[in-house]
């Protein structure tokens, strides 16, 4: 008796082990930015806190640097729950869920920080809920920082007369290319893998991105010229496929919110710190860094304000109120 009384308290534990493991959730998180960049850190660092504060009942994979395809496909791809978290870019977003269009228009945040304060903010949470509350099948948790986006490009853009005609590649949002053109350019939408051999081949001139994009993906050895007009200042929303989201129990929603916010300030420290080292990179593997006046550009692109802000007018007040 007292043998299978022994057995009972031992068979107990392991049944207990296995039931656990078996009930284990696999989060696989893409980004298409390399190992190293702020992004890819601190969702990393998200990654062990879940597993550590859930007690193995979520695990994490990351797959950096585009393995799970573009952004486009790892969005569809988070839609049917084949890929669990991503962090995408709000011009992938927009053709879908139109209500982030307020946050992808030229010159909407007067600088970095105005961006910030209004990311962390109550418009900043309505604007996660309106991607959550779409038909797109996914739960937005938090923003990512995806620095300013300025002109870089093979020949100087010191003035809006020298983009005139210029092919420039950008995410494949019609309000980008829009806003290009209206610019003088010629916009032309391209996947982020696409254009190492797009400059180099000449089918584009140059390109629109952040510091450490241009540095990470090697653009700077076909484009020397960076010009910050700093049309665009772009939160990324890191979202999880809403079947996945749907599996969790409240208490595990509750921890991925939370520490999706901490990975959220923590990007931010890291993106300050990256940004900074890549000009100075760039710079010394001769990248001219060019002061342009923003006015001409922002005045080029008022008919895009106005004609995409339409429907968002007072959000667009509200924004514009924020000190």
């Amino acid at each position: 008796m007292n043998f299978k009384r022994t057995m009972l308290v031992v068979a107990l534990p392991l049944a207990f082990s296995v039931s656990t493991l078996a009930q284990a959730l696999e989060i696989k998180f893409a980004d298409i930015h390399p190992a190293g960049y702020p992004t890819v850190v601190a969702e990393e660092n998200m990654g062990k806190t879940l597993v550590k504060e859930s007690n193995g009942q979520l695990t994490f994979k990351m797959f950096a640097g585009g393995v799970l395809g573009s952004e486009k496909e790892v969005i569809e791809q988070a839609q049917v729950g084949a890929i669990q978290m991503a962090r995408v870019s709000l011009g992938i977003v927009g053709p879908v869920v139109p209500d982030v269009n307020v946050f992808n228009m030229p010159f909407v945040f007067r600088d970095q920080a105005h961006m910030r304060k209004i990311i962390d903010g109550e418009i900043g949470q309505e604007i996660l809920d309106k991607i959550t509350q779409s038909e797109f099948n996914l739960v937005a948790l938090a923003w990512m920082d995806g620095g300013t986006r300025n002109l870089y490009t093979k020949k100087p853009v010191r003035s809006l007369a020298d983009l005139k005609g210029m092919k420039i590649r950008v995410q494949g949002n019609p309000m980008f290319i829009e806003t290009i053109n209206a610019m003088g350019g010629n916009g032309i939408a391209m996947d982020t893998g696409e254009i190492f051999s797009a400059l180099q081949t000449g089918v584009i001139d140059g390109a629109e991105n952040n510091p450490p994009t241009m540095l990470e993906h090697n653009h700077y050895q076909n484009a020397k010229f960076y010009s910050l007009t700093g049309h665009l200042i772009l939160p990324e929303p890191l979202v999880m496929s809403k079947t996945t989201w749907n599996k969790l129990t409240p208490e595990q929603q509750t921890l991925v919110t939370k520490a999706a916010k901490a990975a959220q300030f923590e990007e931010r420290q890291l993106w300050d710190a990256k940004s900074a080292s890549s000009e100075a990179k760039l710079k010394a593997a001769g990248v001219e860094f060019i002061v342009v006046d923003k006015k001409p550009f922002y005045d080029a692109t008022a008919d895009i304000r106005q004609k995409y802000g339409a429907p968002y007018a007072e959000l667009m007040t509200r924004i514009e109120a924020v000190e």
